[in-house]
C-alpha cells in the first residue's frame, strides 16, 4: 500500500470536485506547489525518508479544510487527514506528527522544530516566486469572495509589505536561495506602491480639475437663475432711466411754459390796457391758457403717488405686500420691516413675485407718466400753433 499515492489522489479529487471556485489561492495549484517545495527542501535539508513522507502527507492535506471551513481550515485539514489516515491504518504516532505539521502552516504560527520550519517555508514559497504578483492577486480575490473583505490596490500592497516585514524563512536552503528573490519582490511592491500613489495623486488632480469643470458646468446649468436676476436688474434700470427721462422732459416743458408765461405777463399784459392793443387780448389769452395747461399736465406727470406706508403680518404671510416699494413700509418700525424682509428673502418664490410686482407697478407708473407727457407735448404743440395763428390773425385784422 502506497499511502502517499493514495493521499495524493484523494487530495486532488477532493480539491477538484468539492472546493469552491472562490478559492483562487488555496486550491490544487497551491497544494501541488507546496508539495514540490517540500520535496526540494527535504532533499536539501537532509530530512529522513519517514519525516519526508510525513511532510509530504501534511502538504497534501494542509488546505483540504477549505472545502468545509474557511476560517479555521488548518484544524479542519488536520481532522480530515487524521480520519483518512486512520481508515488506512496509518500509525497513530505519525498521524499526530502530521497533524502538528498541518497546524504549523497557520500564517501566525512560529515553527518549533526543523520539520515545521520546512513545511512553513514550503507553504510561503510564493513570497520568493517570480509569479508572486499573480498569486498575490489570486489571494486578494479569494479574500474578497470568501471573507467579503475588499482592499484597494494601494491598501493591499501596503498589507503585503507589512507581511513581508514580519515574515522570515527558517531553513538554511530557503535563506540562501529564496530570500534574495523575496527581497526583489519587496522592491517591486515598494515600487508599485510609489506608482500607485503617483497615479492616485494624478487622478486626484484630474478629479479636482473635473470637479472644477463640473462646477462651472453646473453654474452654467444654474445660470437661468442668474439670468433671471440679471433680467430683473436690467429691466429695473431701464424702468428707472425711462422714469428719469420722463421727469426731465416734464421739467423742460415746465421751464419753457413758465418762461412763456413770465414773458407774457411782463411784456404783453401791460400793453393790453391801451385801446390800440386790444387786438392782442385774445392771442395773449390763448397763449397763456395753453401754457398753463401744459404746466398742469407736466406737474401731473411728475406728481408722486404715495400709499399708506404700513402693512400687517397677515399681509406678509399671505405674500400681498411689495416690500421693495418705499410707499408700503415707510411708516413701519425698523424691527417689523427687518422681519418682513427676512421672511421674503427666505421664500424665493415670494421674492421673485415681489420683484415682478415691483416691475409691473413701475411699468404702470411709467405708462401714466408717458401718457400725460405725450398729452402735454400735444397741448404744447397745439398751443404754440394756436397762439401763432391767433397773433397772425389779430395783426392782420389791425392792418386791414
Amino acid at each position: 500500500m502506497n499511502i502517499l499515492k493514495i493521499s495524493e489522489d484523494y487530495a486532488k479529487n477532493l480539491l477538484k470536485d468539492k472546493l469552491s471556485s472562490a478559492y483562487t489561492y488555496h486550491n490544487l495549484d497551491h497544494t501541488i506547489q507546496v508539495v514540490d517545495k517540500i520535496k526540494i527542501l527535504a532533499k536539501e535539508e537532509n530530512i529522513s525518508p519517514e519525516d519526508t513522507e510525513n511532510l509530504l502527507l501534511a502538504g497534501w492535506f494542509h488546505d483540504l479544510g477549505c472545502v468545509d471551513d474557511a476560517d479555521n481550515h488548518e484544524e479542519e485539514s488536520r481532522k480530515i487527514a487524521s480520519d483518512f489516515l486512520k481508515q488506512h491504518r496509518f500509525p497513530e504516532e505519525r498521524i499526530a506528527k502530521i497533524g502538528e505539521l498541518i497546524l504549523a502552516t497557520d500564517k501566525f504560527y512560529k515553527p518549533k522544530n526543523h520539520l515545521e520550519e520546512v513545511i512553513k517555508d514550503a507553504d510561503l514559497y510564493h513570497l520568493a516566486s517570480d509569479d508572486y504578483f499573480r498569486i498575490c492577486e489570486n489571494l486578494r480575490q479569494e479574500i474578497k469572495e470568501v471573507h467579503h473583505q475588499k482592499f484597494s490596490k494601494l491598501k493591499w500592497a501596503e498589507l503585503n509589505i507589512t507581511f513581508f516585514a514580519k515574515h522570515q524563512f527558517y531553513t538554511k536552503f530557503a535563506k540562501e536561495n529564496w530570500q534574495p528573490e523575496k527581497e526583489k519582490n519587496v522592491e517591486k511592491i515598494l515600487s508599485s506602491i510609489k506608482n500607485i500613489k503617483e497615479e492616485k495623486k494624478e487622478k486626484s488632480s484630474l478629479e479636482k480639475d473635473k470637479a472644477l469643470l463640473n462646477k462651472k458646468k453646473l453654474e452654467k446649468l444654474e445660470s437661468p437663475e442668474r439670468g433671471i436676476e440679471t433680467m430683473f436688474r436690467i429691466t429695473l434700470n431701464n424702468h428707472t432711466k425711462l422714469s428719469q427721462i420722463a421727469d426731465s422732459k416734464a421739467n423742460i416743458l415746465l421751464s419753457v411754459n413758465a418762461i412763456i408765461i413770465s414773458i407774457a405777463l411782463s411784456t404783453l399784459i401791460p400793453k393790453i390796457d391801451a385801446p390800440r392793443n386790444a387786438h392782442l387780448v385774445i392771442p395773449s389769452f390763448v397763449m397763456i391758457m395753453f401754457s398753463v395747461a401744459c404746466i398742469i399736465l407736466a406737474i401731473m406727470s411728475t406728481r408722486p403717488k404715495v400709499s399708506s406706508g404700513t402693512f400687517t403680518r397677515k399681509e406678509i404671510e399671505e405674500k400681498k405686500v411689495n416690500l421693495l416699494f418705499f410707499g408700503n413700509f415707510y411708516k413701519m418700525p425698523l424691527e417689523e420691516y427687518l422681519w418682513a424682509m427676512k421672511e421674503m428673502m427666505s421664500d424665493r418664490q415670494y421674492l421673485y413675485d415681489t420683484m415682478i410686482k415691483d416691475l409691473y407697478y413701475l411699468g404702470i407708473v411709467l405708462n401714466r407718466k408717458y401718457k400725460l407727457l405725450r398729452l402735454t407735448y400735444t397741448v404744447f404743440t397745439v398751443g404754440i400753433i394756436a397762439s401763432v395763428v391767433a397773433f397772425v390773425v389779430a395783426f392782420r385784422n389791425v392792418t386791414v
